[in-house]
């Protein structure tokens, strides 16, 4: 990493992404800050997708052009490896870690479907939380606590994101209460 790519990376900094997944639904809701050192630059980003056919949801943290060309590899592994995201994922991982270009991205991804949640990392790692809660990004982990501790008690899924998302809001300077859904129906 080159001098100037610390100096981008300090200044642009902070999301959080989260994703729950109850018997019923699984959601990744993202906040919408974007922040350039001190100064908020936007506060309605956009950060979670549907992807593939609109059956997979996905989130990210870290640069956003990164993070769209990171989709759009995605996109074609799932076209590749239809309704398999896992092998899509790593797939995908392997590209990441191995090729030149990609190995300059900066980005998390959370993508889920149906079946499995997924972290999806520029190391080649590829994780599935052993919770059916998981968040990435500067207020993280604060969502992820608050979703622990409230996934006992609340069954909706949408509902208790929306809820740790809150609490993260409260407590990280770099994430806000103008929250992204994104949400997939597990019943038929």
């Amino acid at each position: 990493m080159t001098d100037q790519d610390r100096q981008n990376s300090a200044l642009w900094h902070g999301t959080t992404i989260l994703a729950v997944r109850t018997k019923d639904h699984v959601v990744i809701l993202s906040d919408g800050q974007v922040s350039m050192g001190q100064t908020v630059m936007k506060g309605n980003a956009r950060k979670v997708r549907r992807l593939g056919k609109g059956d997979i949801l996905a989130g990210f943290a870290g640069a956003t052009a990164d993070a769209f060309t990171l989709f759009e590899r995605l996109e074609q592994k799932l076209e590749r490896f239809p309704n398999q995201l896992q092998r899509a994922a790593v797939e995908l991982a392997k590209d990441w870690r191995t090729e030149k270009y990609l190995q300059k991205l900066e980005a998390l991804l959370i993508v889920a479907d149906r079946d499995t949640t997924l972290v999806i990392t520029g190391a080649g790692d590829v994780l599935e939380p052993e919770h059916n809660v998981v968040a990435v990004g500067s207020g993280g982990n604060y969502a992820l606590s608050a979703a622990r501790a409230l996934y006992p008690y609340e069954a909706d899924a949408e509902k208790l994101g929306r809820q740790a998302m809150e609490i993260a809001a409260d407590i990280c300077v770099y994430t806000n209460s103008n929250f992204s859904i994104e949400k997939l129906d597990l019943k038929d």
